[in-house]
């Protein structure tokens, strides 16, 4: 499930960053609202957790500048601001639920899935005859579950959500170990490796030199 935060502050962002991938959200992070609006612009997101005091264009400006143009992705604001008024403001200009920085990161995680369910995204996604359940945490093909790793399930959920797109090594190892961690040279090729053998026909491919691909045609 793909996730925009924007977020200025570079600790909040990388914790928000970390905590929403080991949650099996595949997360964009931005800092600033211009930056959110060209993402919001190149890509459709599940949801956005969006930051009110950011630099430039505000959160309030780029959630009136998201509803204004007609973008209706599910937006949770995230702030260090518990004011009413700014809750009503949020909440009138479309905003669809609103928190405080001091929320527990499973809250936060429980109301994000109910967001995208309410906007009529189930956390399923099909690649032929695999189903992946982002919500529990499963991936069956033809109907019989496999037995993933939790690093093979994340790594298919990044796959599967991006079908048809190539999806490149370093993007697969940002959404499984954030930006900071530092990993095998060849830890990705091997779990890409243990996933072929669990996945029956050839709909995991490589792209040599650049990255994979699900779901591509023959």
């Amino acid at each position: 499930m793909r996730l925009l935060i924007v977020e200025d502050n570079s600790l909040m962002g990388s914790g928000l960053q970390s905590a929403l991938t080991g949650a099996s959200f595949d997360v964009a992070w931005v800092k600033d609202g211009e930056s959110a609006l060209a993402s919001l612009a190149k890509e459709t997101f599940l949801a956005v957790v969006l930051d009110l005091g950011l630099p430039g264009i505000s959160g309030a400006e780029v959630l009136q500048t998201m509803r204004g143009l007609g973008n209706k992705t599910p937006v949770l604001i995230l702030t260090a601001r518990d004011a009413t008024l700014d809750k009503v403001t949020c909440l009138n200009l479309g905003a669809d639920d609103f928190l405080t920085k001091t929320t527990d990161i499973e809250e936060l995680v429980a109301r994000l899935r109910a967001l995208i369910r309410r906007s009529g995204r189930d956390g399923k996604y099909a690649c032929g005859d695999l189903v992946l359940d982002l919500d529990a945490h499963t991936a069956t093909q033809k109907n019989v579950l496999l037995p993933l790793s939790r690093t093979e399930f994340d790594i298919l959920s990044v796959l599967v959500t991006n079908a048809g797109q190539i999806v490149t090594r370093k993007q697969i190892e940002l959404a499984l170990y954030g930006a900071d961690h530092q990993t095998e040279s060849n830890a990705v090729e091997v779990h890409i490796h243990n996933l072929r053998g669990k996945i029956a026909g050839k709909v995991l491919k490589t792209v040599r030199g650049v990255g994979y691909i699900m779901g591509a045609p023959e």
